[in-house]
């Protein structure tokens, strides 16, 4: 039995976050470094990913900056070979690179579902969906092989609910849940018990991918933002360290007989009807 003060512990877990620089992904690295794992920050801004590592262990941390194209499986091979080298193993894959593009989005009158370009659609599948199948499949491996790991992915709450205007973006979303469910069948099934594969649907967090929907060039909210924070019971966005407490909850022992969820953290949003 683990002992209740050290359930949610992820002390010395050596985790690889793809998508470490970004917004959500720097956020769970800097929570997870500062109790104590050590974390490979996997990114293909590399000085935004050093900045990050910088500031982890500048607070005492230990972090390793790498720089990977999440759909390049040469890439992705090296940063594996790289949190190999210097934690020793991979505990913990947290598949954090995605995101919309504006190309991809809907805006009537300008432009319409009929409009929307081919390789604006291809962009954000290839990045949400195969950059998360390809991490998975390399880091996976070494998890298969020691028979232990956890494979967290991040969902979006566009899987529960596809909202208007991004399609391609809702649509990659709802595959990453359902990827997530089919993995980790097929790693229990197949590899051990002791792997397991979970989601975080977030809500509404301000990134740079739904900035320009979400808020004006002067930083008032556009009517969609507000029709969001209206149709969100907390009345809010999201803030970046809100996702800590179910990421701690889903890398730890006090989920250790929790596989194939995918869990809103969405403010009531999921909950709301509008009425």
């Amino acid at each position: 039995m683990t002992e209740t003060n050290n359930l949610f512990s992820v002390k010395d877990k050596c985790i690889a976050i793809t998508g470490g620089a970004g917004v959500l992904g720097s956020a769970m690295a800097k929570g997870l470094a500062a109790r104590g794992a050590k974390v490979c920050v996997v990114d293909c801004d590399s000085l935004r990913g050093n900045e990050v590592c910088r500031e982890i262990e500048d607070a005492g941390g230990f972090a390793l900056s790498v720089e990977a194209n999440v759909l390049d499986r040469k890439q992705i091979q090296e940063a594996f070979g790289c949190a190999v080298q210097s934690l020793g193993r991979v505990d913990v894959l947290i598949n954090g690179a995605g995101g919309n593009k504006k190309d991809a989005t809907c805006i009537p009158p300008d432009t319409t579902f009929f409009d929307v370009p081919d390789d604006a659609i291809r962009w954000v599948f290839d990045l949400n969906c195969l950059g998360t199948f390809l991490p998975s499949q390399v880091f996976g491996r070494h998890m298969a092989q020691r028979g232990d790991g956890i494979i967290l992915n991040i969902s979006s709450m566009n899987a529960f609910r596809p909202l208007t205007r991004i399609s391609a973006y809702s649509a990659a979303k709802a595959a990453v849940s359902n990827f997530t469910q089919w993995l980790a069948v097929y790693m229990a099934q197949n590899h051990s018990p002791r792997i397991r594969v979970n989601a975080i649907a977030p809500g509404f967090f301000l990134t740079e991918q739904n900035r320009f929907l979400l808020t004006n060039e002067d930083g008032t909210p556009t009517p969609r933002g507000r029709q969001i924070i209206e149709h969100t019971p907390m009345a809010r966005y999201g803030r970046p360290d809100d996702l800590l407490g179910t990421l701690l909850w889903l890398l730890s022992d006090a989920s250790r007989f929790v596989t194939g969820i995918v869990v809103p953290v969405d403010g009531g949003f999921s909950a709301y009807s509008g009425v």
